[in-house]
């Protein structure tokens, strides 16, 4: 056990899909493992272990921001010999060239968030995706016939700001969409020498008011879960 992870060792599997919530955590594993076990509940963070296609996969989430992604990951690759993490989530679109329910890849994170620099001493505000997994995602939608982006995101400590404008950084590095955690799922990879990627799907259009509704949610991320699951097995 770690910190606030309550599995054993040998309950995580070598690779991690991670969603923000706990419940989306429930409905991968409850509809798409086989013989999927609860082996993490303290503070109501799901994780899952079980096999798709007969890979051992955990589906664990991450919560909300840099600060709890950076400790979900980083204990799932220490304490529990994790090899790959994938983020699989939703975001925003700073710009009309992205559209509702679009597959993103994430190619680099950006952020105004010091925990890369506090954490590790890694300087800059941009760090990109670490090891073979972001290739195996594109190999694997182009193999499904699936239109993945590949891009530069934001990942913002801010959810809720007095102006629409787009933050300097992310003009900076171009960013087109924008989520919450990316950037510290990829500085600990970074740090540690492990693989991490970040897959998301666009919910909102930020200029145009556009968002997936509630009813939509559900089925509007199975093609983001399913891909995901898809390049897990291959790693």
């Amino acid at each position: 056990m770690s910190i606030h992870i309550s599995a054993q060792k040998g309950d995580i599997a070598k690779t991690v899909l991670m969603p923000g919530d706990p419940l989306r955590a429930k409905y991968i594993a409850e509809n798409y493992l086989t013989s999927p076990r609860l082996v993490n509940q303290t503070r109501n963070m799901f994780m899952y272990t079980g096999t798709y296609l007969g890979k051992p996969i955990t589906v664990g989430a991450s919560g909300m921001g840099c600060p709890s992604i950076g400790i979900y990951s980083y204990e799932l690759y220490t304490e529990y010999e994790v090899d790959t993490i994938i983020r699989i989530g939703t975001c925003g679109a700073y710009t009309t060239e992205l559209g509702l329910f679009d597959l993103i890849n994430v190619d680099n994170a950006c952020s105004e968030s010091t925990f890369a620099k506090y954490a590790w001493g890694i300087e800059g505000s941009l760090i990109a995706h670490q090891g073979p997994a972001f290739t195996v995602i594109n190999q694997t939608a182009a193999g499904q016939g699936k239109t993945v982006k590949a891009c530069n995101i934001h990942s913002s400590d801010i959810f809720y700001r007095k102006t629409m404008d787009i933050p300097e950084v992310a003009v900076e590095h171009h960013c087109l969409a924008v989520e919450m955690e990316a950037f510290a799922l990829f500085a600990n990879a970074r740090h540690l020498g492990k693989n991490a990627a970040t897959l998301l799907t666009v919910s909102d259009v930020i200029p145009t008011h556009k968002k997936i509704s509630a009813d939509q949610r559900e089925t509007a991320l199975v093609p983001m879960m399913e891909l995901a699951l898809a390049a897990a097995v291959k790693l």
